[in-house]
């Protein structure tokens, strides 16, 4: 019962305040950490073998620090009073859900662009995607801004869901940790080939299933949202997770790309700039129509109806096995 209803104050407090600056945040530390970590770990030259081992010493570190160091605090906030133990599980595990931030930044991108300032949609997108957007034309600024939506939705939302109702606040911030790594480390670079490269492998695990459970909710969530608008498609979003999921570069990110693609019925994918270079990434999904404004938010749409779906399912797995 106590683990049902932290999953749902928890969704509850982040759809309420979401990610405020003032507020110190757990995935801020973890990233200093690893900032610091890195000067100190990394070696200036060293084979690939030396950077690759230095590199899982970091992870293994932070994970494991971030794991004991969560548990550790809610035992002594236990210790101290229930209520308080209680009261901090709920804000950091609202704190490792993203759902209201992500909705923010795609609106941010949304308000520009529906007024015709390119340059602010364009400013605004460079903060929720690694892609240049420099003179990226509005169907692109969609794109990125759509993209975005998708892969965080299991990222930012239902992945976390999923190990705050497996592992509790210790796992779930854990999989912040582990994501952070990805974030900061996790490039195709000559710093970080070899010495990201088990934070990335890392990353690819731990998201295996929540990725693909995060195309599920979303192919239900556009069936669901094609019984009241025709501009959802359930067949749609299940044809392309099928089909095209398996195509991106990530072994993760392309199953919520490609659901999302086809429950809109638009292409998502293709070429991208990245560091100066374009990178020709797989077409996911169909065509059907192009690109248009409505599509963020329709994506937001999908995202709130695969977050309440994941939110219901996991709430009753835990009352079942509890």
């Amino acid at each position: 019962m106590e683990r049902a209803a932290l999953l749902i104050l928890a969704f509850m407090l982040d759809a309420l305040i979401g990610d405020p600056p003032w507020l110190p945040h757990p995935v801020r530390f973890i990233g200093k950490v690893i900032a610091t970590s890195e000067q100190w770990l990394r070696p200036e030259s060293a084979s690939p073998g030396g950077n690759f081992w230095c590199g899982l010493g970091l992870v293994m570190g932070v994970v494991s620090s971030t794991y004991l160091g969560a548990a550790l605090l809610l035992h002594t906030l236990a210790a101290l009073s229930w209520w308080l133990e209680q009261g901090s599980s709920i804000l950091l595990g609202a704190l490792c859900l993203a759902r209201r931030s992500l909705k923010e930044h795609a609106r941010a991108v949304l308000l520009p662009l529906s007024t015709g300032d390119m340059e602010t949609a364009r400013a605004l997108l460079a903060c929720i995607v690694s892609r240049e957007t420099t003179d990226l034309p509005e169907n692109e600024i969609i794109r990125g801004t759509v993209e975005s939506v998708a892969e965080n939705s299991s990222d930012g939302v239902i992945a976390p869901l999923f190990y705050l109702a497996l592992g509790g606040v210790p796992l779930a911030l854990t999989y912040k940790a582990v994501n952070t790594l990805d974030s900061m480390l996790g490039y195709h670079s000559a710093r970080y080939e070899y010495f990201g490269k088990a934070a990335a492998r890392l990353d690819d695990l731990v998201n295996f299933i929540p990725a693909r459970l995060a195309a599920l909710m979303l192919i239900v969530a556009a069936w669901i949202r094609s019984l009241f608008a025709h501009s959802y498609d359930g067949a749609g979003a299940w044809r392309s997770a099928w089909r095209d999921g398996h195509k991106h570069p990530s072994p993760n990110a392309g199953y919520p790309e490609a659901a999302v693609a086809g429950a809109l019925g638009v292409q998502l994918g293709g070429p991208s700039r990245y560091l100066g270079t374009v990178v020709k990434k797989p077409t996911l999904g169909e065509a059907r129509q192009r690109l248009r404004l409505a599509h963020i938010s329709q994506s937001l749409v999908l995202l709130d109806t695969a977050s309440a779906l994941t939110l219901l399912s996991c709430v009753i797995i835990r009352l079942l096995v509890s």
